[in-house]
């Protein structure tokens, strides 16, 4: 489809904001929210939502691959990047609001999802709270919202907010980065994103972070549309690499793809596997929908 690129991204610059994005600005609940869009108007529009302390400029590689046949939205999350102040607090509920908002703005009624870490989270709560707004998703290096997790799993997460409390924040942020990526270039931009995140800020994100999964689960909550689920071979994060392989057993019908040489940022750390398995789940999904 479209005059694509032979090679996506030899050389990916993730530390500035492609010319080929446009610009706009939504104001709600208290939040400027800065998003980009790419592409033709009239494509299928895909939402690339990033990680906790990352922002748009993540997805690079993908827009690049993406936007000759796709519409490309991407967005500073509140109290990200340039999205401030962070507004009537940070919620998954409030983010997912925050998309909603920018989808009718854009006279969008449905959407496939691609999101990483945090924006993974935030896709499923997408799906849990207006499924009727989403064509298909993608779910990059996060667990499953449906999974009742251990006391022990839930209290050494819970845990982990009053010790980011006293953990020096220039070190909190330098260990960040260097645990979220494997390739040089992908450390140095998660570097310069997450200073972009003041203290204050980043509590309040990650305390959401630790409220995405629970005990109890959302047992009856399934993707009923087409899921493509990736992670890095090298993602040390959380419970992913045990999770993740446990969540496409239950939802056989998934795509599940382990991506070689890849940390927590996988698309970041492996781009042109990314973009390739990316495409082909788009374009197959593009072309059933036009089928029927």
């Amino acid at each position: 489809m479209g005059n694509r690129p032979e090679l996506w991204c030899v050389q990916v610059d993730f530390l500035s904001t492609p010319e080929t994005l446009s610009p706009r600005v939504l104001s709600r609940a208290g939040c400027n929210l800065h998003y980009w869009l790419g592409g033709p108007a009239d494509a299928p529009l895909v939402a690339l939502l990033h990680g906790a302390t990352m922002d748009h400029r993540m997805f690079n590689a993908q827009v690049e691959a993406l936007r000759h046949d796709y519409r490309v939205l991407v967005w500073d999350a509140r109290g990200h990047g340039k999205s401030k102040p962070l507004g009537d607090g940070f919620t998954l509920e409030t983010c997912v609001e925050d998309l909603i908002a920018i989808l009718d703005e854009l006279d969008v009624q449905k959407a496939t999802i691609v999101g990483q870490s945090l924006g993974g989270y935030i896709a499923q709560y997408a799906y849990l709270m207006h499924a009727e707004r989403i064509l298909a998703a993608v779910i990059i290096g996060a667990t499953p919202i449906a999974k009742a997790y251990s006391r022990v799993d839930m209290g050494l997460l819970r845990l982990s907010l009053p010790l980011m409390r006293l953990w020096p924040y220039r070190h909190l942020q330098r260990t960040f980065a260097r645990a979220t990526a494997v390739t040089a270039q992908a450390q140095e931009y998660a570097l310069a994103a997450c200073r972009q995140v003041d203290r204050k800020d980043f509590l309040a994100i990650w305390k959401a972070v630790t409220f995405a999964v629970s005990e109890e689960g959302e047992p009856d909550f399934r993707f009923e549309v087409p899921l493509l689920l990736l992670h890095g071979d090298q993602d040390r994060t959380g419970s992913i690499a045990r999770d993740m392989p446990a969540w496409a057993q239950r939802q056989p019908e998934a795509q599940y793809y382990v991506l070689p040489d890849a940390g927590h940022n996988a698309n970041q750390d492996a781009p042109e596997l990314t973009n390739d398995i990316l495409l082909e789940f788009l374009d197959r999904n593009r072309v059933q929908r036009s089928s029927v």
